[in-house]
């Protein structure tokens, strides 16, 4: 058997993906809660990503999401990593701004260590990419796209994306805009 090295460098995208998810499941997360969301997309879900993701930039006059979506459409996978945020009840906390668990639930806060523990996750996450050679980039926009396109889970509110590429030059640096 022959691979050509685009079969290959998908394959190794899918692997590392895998391993990333791993990694962000992992994570640690506050009072042992995992609310963690994640998800592997490729073919023409991502694609529609990409695609909502140039719209809603042209429509909303936000250069970074068209030149976001440029690095999705030309990457293989992404991994997308989102939380619930609804309080864990941790007492005298009031990291989100509110007074307490209720009055933040009651006012629709999110909860500071629920965010926390995404960031910890996404962390772990590129981390993953990084020691596996495959180009990444944690992007708001691809989230962003994900969370409007119903991708998610309703009850979940803050998510990231990261695409993985394999490319000679990394597709990820030196971006304009």
């Amino acid at each position: 058997m022959i691979k050509n090295s685009n079969d290959a460098e998908l394959e190794a995208c899918l692997n590392v993906a895998n391993l990333m998810v791993a990694a962000a499941r992992t994570a640690p997360k506050a009072r042992g809660f995992d609310s963690l969301y994640t998800l592997i997309v490729t073919g023409e879900e991502k694609d529609k990503l990409a695609n909502y993701m140039k719209e809603y930039g042209e429509k909303m006059d936000i250069s970074f999401f068209v030149r976001d979506s440029v690095n999705v459409k030309n990457s293989p996978v992404v991994v997308l990593l989102g939380v619930s945020v609804e309080p864990i009840y941790i007492k005298g906390c009031n990291f989100c701004g509110f007074d307490g668990c209720e009055e933040c639930k009651k006012n629709g806060g999110y909860c500071a260590y629920k965010t926390t523990d995404l960031g910890i996750a996404l962390g772990s996450a590129a981390g993953i990419a990084s020691l596996h050679h495959c180009d990444n980039r944690i992007m708001y926009s691809v989230s962003k796209a994900a969370l409007d396109l119903g991708y998610f889970p309703e009850k979940v509110k803050v998510a990231f994306g990261i695409p993985l590429s394999i490319t000679g030059k990394n597709q990820f640096f030196d971006r304009k805009h």
